[in-house]
């Protein structure tokens, strides 16, 4: 299915690894303009060659003026897919205020932030625009020591490394698998393009039918 998404200028957060290294591989593909953002460089200069063409913005977006810094000026963004987060696993009645702050600063403050600079633009060039939020199957079920944050990443795998613990989840969800990054890289695309043009202000699960259960 042809998602029409070449030539357009697409930013995606938390682009060095995981989920948002492997959408910005896949846009790429489709011939789009991609603004890779990541606080890592190491991680930016890798994907750089592998994507040759792509627009490398490092900045930790937890830091507020450092990200207006960085994206404030970085021009016509047309889609925008929120994907960076961290993941600071706690027992309940321990997370420290640390964590809980870090992770607020990322995973939730720092989509405000980029969505409204990416959303001025839009409004200020009288153009459609779509944002895509990665989340986490933990915003929907309990999952223990998640309370302040379950795809196979490279941060999955190390936290479903432990094959008891894996199998306590994985016979939560019915089709018996975790999901891949590519499994969730192909809903972000489906929503970046026009194919989901009547799809707004909604949620939609990549999860094995784990919410199901």
């Amino acid at each position: 299915m042809e998602l029409f998404l070449a030539g357009r200028r697409v930013l995606v957060t938390g682009a060095g690894k995981g989920i948002g290294r492997g959408t910005v591989q896949a846009l790429h593909a489709t011939g789009a303009r991609v603004v890779a953002v990541s606080r890592t460089q190491a991680d930016l200069d890798s994907l750089v060659r592998e994507c040759p063409g792509i627009e490398p913005v490092c900045v930790d977006l937890g830091d507020w003026e450092a990200t207006e810094r960085a994206l404030g000026s970085v021009g016509p963004v047309d889609l925008l897919v929120n994907n960076a987060a961290v993941a600071l696993l706690q027992p309940f009645l321990e997370v420290t205020k640390e964590a809980f702050d870090r992770s607020f600063e990322v995973n939730l403050r720092a989509v405000i932030q980029v969505s409204q600079i990416v959303a001025r633009g839009l409004i200020a060039r009288g153009v459609p625009g779509a944002i895509v939020n990665v989340s986490s199957q933990c915003s929907q079920r309990a999952v223990t020591n998640h309370s302040v944050y379950l795809v196979m990443t490279s941060m999955g795998q190390a936290t479903w490394s432990d094959p008891h613990k894996a199998k306590t989840m994985l016979n939560r969800i019915p089709l018996g698998k975790f999901a891949e990054v590519e499994h969730v890289v192909n809903a972000i695309l489906f929503l970046l393009s026009d194919r989901s043009g009547m799809t707004t202000g909604s949620t939609l699960p990549v999860e094995g039918g784990f919410w199901a259960c």
